[in-house]
Order: structure tokens, then sequence, then C-alpha cells
């Protein structure tokens, strides 16, 4: 994916659909960001979470993010599965 730099905070840049086919706790599924990137993730609707910019993009700065997704059930051991969303900063002219 990619997104520009001046996208103002809030600006989607992704959808992700998570779920598990287990019932009870087991099939409960919670979703995280990894620390350290410039985006949170909001829940959309049953099991679609949106990822969105949380602050300003700086492409000079940083011209690309790995953003880890984690996921994991609410079982006892959680298992847990995570997904890598590659995002470009395509940059505007600053000058």
């Amino acid at each position: 994916s990619e997104i520009s730099e001046d996208a103002p905070s809030g600006t989607v840049v992704a959808l992700l659909h998570a779920q598990d086919r287990d019932s009870g706790a087991n099939g409960e599924v919670r979703c995280a960001l990894d620390g350290g990137v410039p985006f949170r993730l909001e829940k959309s609707y049953d099991h679609y979470y949106r990822v969105v910019t949380a602050s300003e993009l700086d492409r000079e700065q940083v011209s690309e993010y790995n953003v880890t997704v984690r996921a994991a059930d609410g079982g006892s051991p959680a298992l847990q599965s995570s997904a890598v969303l590659a995002l470009r900063v395509l940059d505007v002219n600053d000058n």
C-alpha cells in the first residue's frame, strides 16, 4: 500500500478481517499493532479492523513502514498469528 505524506491523521490505510471459528472465549479475537509506528488500529465492525494514521508522516524521515498486526484468541493458552503490512510513504513537494 501507498500513502501520501500529507495524509491527515485518521486516514484509513488498510482494512483487516480477523476471525476465529471457535466458540466462546476461544473464538474471541484481539488485534494489536506492534509499537513504534505512527499508525493505530481501530475496531470497525464485527471482525473488521482499520489501520489508520495516528500522526503526521514525513517521507524524508521514513519512506516505508512494515506494520506488524498481531491477532490472538481468548483461549488458554492463546493462539496467535501475525501479518506484516508494507506501507510506502509517497513524497509531496515540501518546498
